[in-house]
This record gives C-alpha cells, sequence and structure tokens, in this order.
C-alpha cells in the first residue's frame, strides 16, 4: 500500500489563505479569532512541510549525483530530468520563500496575537479580581451593615433581635470572607457586643424597676379600693342573708357565691403596667446563660426599693400611703412570681414580705405609743384590715398582721374604756334624777330605739300617749346610748379580723363589767348620799331597776350578734346594781324616816294618862296619809315600793319602840301603854286597808312586849319554854326597860297600891335582866 502523500501548498493557495486571515472584523465590535486556530494550524503544517521540502532537497542532492551518474549513463533523460528538476528546484526555492515569509508574517501575527491573548488574560484576570474583590466588598459591607443594625437594634429596644444577628454573623457559612483579618477582627468584638447588648438591657430592666416604683401605689390604691367594693357588697349581700352572716370576705363561701369578674390591677382602664422590660431582660440574660446574676441583681434592687417604703419614724398620717405602695409593691411580685417560671421563688418574695411586715409593725407600734386618742387606733385599723384582706387575696401570710391588730385592739379596748368611763362619770354627775319627757313619736322612737327595755315595757310605752313621761332620767337614756357607742366602736375595730373571737369577748365582757359596775353603779352610789329629795331617790332606783334589765338584754343581744362571729356568750355582772338599789332604797328609807320624824316631832303622848284612850294619835293620820301618797307615787317597781313601806313602817315601829323604851321618857304607866296599841292597831288597820297588812309583823315585838306588860303575864315570859314559843320575838333588855319605866312611876306614886305595883315591876324587871344579863336592847 502506497504512503499517503500529504498534501501540496502551491503559492496560490498559500496567498489566498493568507488573504483570509482577518483577525480584526471592522464590521464587528469584538475580536475575530475564530479565525486563528485553523490559520495556525495551517502555518504549523507548512512548517512541517518546510521540513519536509528540505528533507527532500537533501534528498535530491543526494540523488543528483546519483542522477549524474545515470545522466552520464542517460544524458539526454538525464538533461531532461535535470531540466525538470530545475524547474522544481525553481519552483522550490520560490516555496521556500513564500514559507520564510509566510513563517515571518505568520510569527509577528502569532507574537501580536500572543500578547493580545496575553492582554486578554491579563484582563480576565484583572476583571476576576475586581469581582472577587467587589464580592468581598459587598460581603464586608452585609456585615458592617448587621453590625451597624445591631446598634440601631440596642438603641430602638429591640435586645432579641440584635442578640439574634449577633448569632447570625457567627452563623455565616466559610468562604473567603471568613479567612480576612477582618473577619476575625469583627468576631473578636462579638463579646463587647453582647456586653452591650446585655448593659442596654439591663439599664432598661433599671429605668422599668425605677417607674413600678412610682407606680406602685397607684396599684395599690386601686386593689385596696377594689378591696373595699368587694368588702361593701359582701357586707350588704350578708345582711339580706342570714345563712351569709359567718362568712367573711375572702371565705370559701364568699368566694364561690359571689357574682364578680375579677379586675387586673394591674391591667385595667385606670393602669397598664408593662412587663415587657423585665421579661425581655430574663430573656437575654437567659440566652447569655447569665440569669443567676440577673436574679441576684433583682433580688437585691428590690430589698433596696422595700427599705425605703417606710421611713423612720413612721407619720401616721401617711400610713394609708405607705400601706397602698406596699400592696402594690407585693402585687407587682406576685406577679412577676406567676409569669417568669423559675426567674423568682417563693421564698425570696416570703423573705421580703417578712421583713417589710416586721418593720411596719414596730413602725406602728412606735408611733402609738404615746399616742391616747382610741380614733388613731381605729384609724390605723381600719387602714390594716383593707391591707390585709388584699394581700390576703394574693395569697401572702398574714399572721403577724392579725396580731398586730390584736395587739392595738389590746391597747384600744384599754383607752376607749377610759374614754367612756370619764364620760359615763359626767353622764351621772350632770344627771338631774327627774323623768325624762318625751312630746313628739320621732322622740319616743328614737329613745326607744336606744334603751334597753323588757319587752313587756317596751310595748307598754310604745302604746303610751303621747307627751309621756318615762320612768327613766334623762342619764339612763345617755348611758345607754354611749353604751351602744361602746359597743359599736368596740367591734369596729375587730371588724374584718377572724381570729381569737373569744379573747375578743372577754375583753368586751370585762370592759363592760368595769364601766357598768365603777363608773355607772359606783358613781350612781356616790350620788345617792347628796340625794336630798325622795323623787330624786326614787328615780335613781327606777334608773337603777332600768340598768338591771338593761344588762340582762344587753347579754341577749351582744349573745346573739357574737355568734354571728362565732364566739363566745357575754356575761354581764349586775350584782353592783342590786347593791347600789340596796343603797338607794335605803337612802329612800332614810329620807321617809327624816319625813317622818317632823311627824313624830308633833307627837304630843301623855305618858301617864289617868284614862285609856280609844282613838289613835291625831298625827298618825297625816303620817299614812303622807306615807301612802308619796311612796305608792313614786315611780319604781311594786317590791320596791313595798321595800319604801317595810322600810318606813320599820322605823315606824322603831319610833314607837323609842318612845317605850327610850331615855327620853323616864317612866310612864299602864294607860300611856295602852294608847301606844291603839295606835298600833289604828296603824295595823292602816296598812291592811292599802294591801300592806304583810308589814304588819314589824309590830310583832311591840305588841308581843305591850302584852306581856298589860296581860301581866311577866312570869311566863321567865318561863324559858314559854319564852320560846309564845314570847319569842321579845328582848329581854327591851323588857327590862320597859318594867323599869312603869316601877319607876309605881314608886312616885303616893298610894299604896300604886307603890307595891312599882316594886313588883322593879323585881320582875331584875328578874327579866338575869336572862341575859349583857343583851343589848
Amino acid at each position: 500500500m502506497a504512503p499517503q502523500r500529504r498534501p501540496q501548498y502551491t503559492q496560490e493557495n498559500i496567498d489566498q489563505q493568507l488573504q483570509q486571515i482577518h483577525l480584526l472584523d471592522p464590521s464587528s465590535s469584538s475580536e475575530n479569532l475564530e479565525q486563528l486556530g485553523p490559520i495556525i494550524k495551517q502555518i504549523h503544517a507548512n512548517r512541517q512541510q518546510e521540513v519536509y521540502l528540505r528533507n527532500l532537497q537533501a534528498l535530491i542532492a543526494t540523488k543528483e549525483s546519483e542522477i549524474e551518474r545515470i545522466c552520464t549513463d542517460n544524458y539526454q533523460e538525464f538533461i531532461s530530468s535535470a531540466s525538470t528538476l530545475f524547474t522544481v528546484k525553481s519552483y522550490t526555492t520560490n516555496l521556500r520563500e513564500k514559507i520564510t515569509t509566510l513563517d515571518a508574517s505568520v510569527s509577528q501575527v502569532g507574537r501580536g496575537l500572543v500578547e493580545k491573548k496575553r492582554a486578554l488574560l491579563q484582563s480576565k484576570k484583572t476583571a476576576a479580581n475586581l469581582d472577587e474583590a467587589i464580592d468581598t466588598l459587598q460581603a464586608c459591607l452585609k456585615v458592617l451593615d448587621v453590625v451597624n443594625r445591631i446598634g440601631e437594634l440596642i438603641q430602638e429596644g429591640k435586645y432579641w433581635s440584635a442578640l439574634r444577628s449577633l448569632e447570625d454573623i457567627q452563623s455565616l457559612p466559610s468562604n473567603s470572607l471568613s479567612q480576612t483579618p477582618f473577619y476575625q477582627h469583627l468576631l473578636s468584638s462579638l463579646p463587647s457586643l453582647r456586653i452591650q447588648i446585655q448593659n442596654a438591657v439591663t439599664a432598661s430592666m433599671k429605668q422599668w424597676l425605677l417607674e413600678i416604683r412610682n407606680v406602685s401605689g397607684r396599684v395599690g390604691k386601686l386593689a385596696l379600693e377594689a378591696m373595699e367594693l368587694r368588702t361593701r357588697k359582701w357586707k350588704s349581700r350578708r345582711e339580706r342573708d342570714p345563712m351569709l352572716r359567718l362568712s367573711r370576705v375572702g371565705s370559701a363561701v364568699e368566694m364561690v357565691t359571689q357574682e364578680r369578674s375579677d379586675t387586673n390591677v394591674l391591667d385595667s382602664e385606670k393602669l397598664k403596667v408593662d412587663f415587657k422590660p423585665l421579661y425581655q431582660c430574663i430573656h437575654i440574660y437567659t440566652t447569655l446563660d447569665s440569669i443567676d446574676d440577673l436574679r441576684k441583681s433583682y433580688q437585691a434592687d428590690r430589698k433596696a426599693q422595700s427599705d425605703l417604703i417606710l421611713p423612720d419614724p413612721l407619720p401616721l398620717a401617711s400610713l394609708v400611703s405607705l400601706t397602698q405602695e406596699i400592696c402594690g409593691f407585693f402585687i407587682i411580685e406576685s406577679h412577676v412570681l406567676e409569669t417568669t417560671g423559675n426567674f423568682r421563688s417563693e421564698r425570696e418574695v416570703e423573705e421580703l414580705w417578712e421583713a417589710l411586715v416586721a418593720r411596719l409593725s414596730s413602725a406602728i407600734n412606735a408611733s402609738l405609743t404615746n399616742d391616747t386618742d382610741p380614733d388613731s387606733f381605729m384609724r390605723v385599723k381600719e387602714c390594716l384590715i383593707g391591707f390585709i384582706m388584699t394581700l390576703e387575696s394574693y395569697s401572702y401570710a398574714t399572721q403577724s398582721q392579725h396580731s398586730l391588730i390584736l395587739t392595738l385592739f389590746e391597747k384600744y379596748a384599754g383607752l376607749l374604756e377610759g374614754q367612756f368611763s370619764r364620760r359615763f362619770d359626767n353622764i351621772v354627775l350632770d344627771d338631774d334624777h327627774l323623768p325624762m319627757q318625751v312630746t313628739t313619736l320621732s322622740e319616743r322612737d328614737s329613745v326607744l330605739a336606744v334603751v334597753w327595755l323588757s319587752l313587756s315595757e317596751q310595748e307598754s310605752l310604745a302604746k303610751s300617749v303621747l307627751p309621756l313621761s318615762l320612768p327613766w332620767s334623762q342619764g339612763f337614756y345617755l348611758c345607754c346610748q354611749d353604751i351602744r357607742n361602746f359597743i359599736q366602736k368596740f367591734y369596729n375595730f375587730v371588724d374584718g379580723v377572724s381570729q381569737h373571737h373569744g379573747n375578743i369577748d372577754e375583753l368586751l365582757n370585762k370592759s363592760l363589767d368595769r364601766l357598768l359596775s365603777n363608773h355607772i353603779s359606783e358613781s350612781i352610789s356616790k350620788c345617792i348620799s347628796s340625794t336630798s329629795t325622795l323623787t330624786q331617790a326614787a328615780q335613781i332606783v327606777s334608773n337603777l331597776e332600768h340598768f338591771e334589765v338593761a344588762c340582762s338584754e344587753l347579754e341577749r343581744s351582744l349573745t346573739s350578734l357574737r355568734s354571728t362571729q362565732r364566739g363566745g356568750a357575754i356575761r354581764l355582772s349586775s350584782s353592783s346594781f342590786a347593791n347600789t338599789i340596796t343603797r338607794a332604797l335605803n337612802r329612800v328609807t332614810g329620807l321617809i324616816a327624816s319625813k317622818l320624824d317632823d311627824f313624830f316631832d308633833l307627837a304630843e303622848y301623855d305618858w301617864t294618862p289617868q284614862t285609856r284612850d280609844d282613838t289613835p294619835s291625831m298625827y298618825l293620820y297625816e303620817l299614812v296619809n303622807w306615807l301612802t301618797t308619796v311612796v305608792d307615787s313614786l315611780v319604781i317597781k311594786e317590791v320596791y315600793k313595798d321595800e319604801a313601806y317595810r322600810g318606813a313602817v320599820g322605823y315606824i315601829a322603831e319610833c314607837l319602840m323609842n318612845f317605850m323604851i327610850g331615855p327620853n321618857v323616864p317612866a310612864m304607866n299602864n294607860g300611856a301603854i295602852s294608847n301606844v296599841l291603839v295606835d298600833i292597831d289604828f296603824l295595823e288597820a292602816e296598812f291592811t286597808r292599802i294591801g300592806r297588812g304583810h308589814l304588819n309583823s314589824v309590830f310583832a315585838e311591840l305588841r308581843s312586849m305591850v302584852s306581856v306588860v298589860l296581860n301581866d303575864t311577866v312570869h311566863d315570859y321567865l318561863i324559858p319554854q314559854v319564852r320560846q314559843t309564845t314570847y319569842a320575838v321579845v328582848r329581854p333588855k327591851r323588857l327590862q326597860t320597859l318594867l323599869e319605866k312603869l316601877a319607876r312611876y309605881g314608886m312616885t306614886r303616893r298610894d299604896a297600891s300604886s307603890r307595891e305595883k312599882g316594886e313588883k315591876r322593879r323585881k320582875e324587871a331584875e328578874a327579866v335582866g338575869r336572862i341575859f344579863p349583857g343583851e343589848k336592847r
């Protein structure tokens, strides 16, 4: 198989190809480099052809000598061949020159192309570097924009977004920028940005703490007002429904039965407290793993704020505003405790609460140390009870505050008792001891609504015709009024207090007993001795009667009242009034006796009459008439009237007895004794006529003693058995004195019979005197 011949390139072919080389197309905006490859390939092929031609020339030269030898042998053929060879050589030479020229042209064109290619490559490299630089700069700008935006977010208070942006920077994918010093410097600055965010959110929370300190008072005020409204509603409902009277505000019954929508004092129309700064700060610190630092800082700040609430000393005038601020402080703390998970512990809040209420209790006690006005204690109590009930609704422990109220209550009760004791003393001292008068229906009803009376007397007075003279004086009415005021003030203090009702009842019991005994009964007792008229003395007795009734009615009223509060029964001692009534009745008897003395001063007895009178002494008519008129007109109980009669009759009997045995009458005869017996018969008849016959027993000794003398039965009296059965009421000493007076009369007579009787009486007197020698008359 013949070898494949290489393609032959004639001059025409080369020229044609050279003409086709157009590196730049004037009509094109870009270089026409697509033809460069084929031309370079042709140039490369021409170069190979040149080498081939050179080899061919060498071969031709080798062959020429052979051809000359052959031509010598074959001259003509040689000449012909030589001519052909020269022709070929000529063409070869021309071809070589053209190839050389073409090679030079191609080399020149190639060098330009290479330079252009090199420039192009350099331009592309530069462009690539520029693109990379631009990309890098753009990446840097994005990062710097994020960093700048972090600052703006901090200023805008968007701390969480700022922190997220930092995280975005840290989480950028690894690229060429990641290895740059700029990026490394940026990463090294992130901790300072975190600190900046932390400081900014901390400053925001500090500002929030200042704001809530300023708003705590308003929060507490709204909460206290809501509790006051709730208390009023429940009180009204308890008054309508007796079944609820045992339940207080905050009890299970009240919480279940009340119909209300809870008012959130932290988010209402009047006030909105924004907790976002705190929540945001907790979130940021939690993300930065520094929540413990925030917790300690918050507790320290709140403790410092709680320490600043109470001034030293505590002005009682500002107690309301201070309790409002304390209330608001712990309502906010309760909300923080409920809404921040484990950020706050109950123990931390309890420590703040216990410390603050302890200081509050000490400050209140110190402020009230020298205060003697019960109203000051009442105002403090009213302030504290609303405070206690409000914070109880937020589950704060209030035992210490209840104890404080009870401590204050003991002081208050003492001051209240002192205040009312002076009032009662003045009321009794200023009382005129005259019946109280009412002229209108409203006056009567208002008085009856104040005093304590038995049901029957209440109904009787309510039906009486006006104008009306009441059976008590102004003093009794005013005392009842003040007793009611005392009880109201007493229980107003413990209204809302749910503990120690037994102690409260015992304290009230003792206070009322002291007031009634020491400052009403004793004060009345002091007035008795200075009472100069019988009507005033009787009015005092009537007042005391009604005080006794008032005590029993008051007991029932208080027991009923306390049963609604699970308290004990009230037992008031009325023995003091009973003793004072006895003294008052004695004063009545004394005044009656004083008047009776006037009648007895008018008595004109003939102690030695010759005959016995059949009619009583005239003074006794006036005496009985006066006595019945005066005693029956006294406005006192019938039993006390009877006591007055008994005292008067007893005094009459003593006066008559004194006539018989007293030193004013040295001697008398049987006629005088008979006349006294006529007077006794008259008195007994009169007392029986007015229905007081039972009082006649007071004359029993006098009548029995007179009968011993008039019946001449002294010898029987000397017999012990007879004396004990028949004459038990006759005292020997009195009988002896009467016998001595009879003996003295007989011995002064001139007739023997009378003197004999006188001696007999003397001996009888001696015999009677020997029975009980030391006995008093």
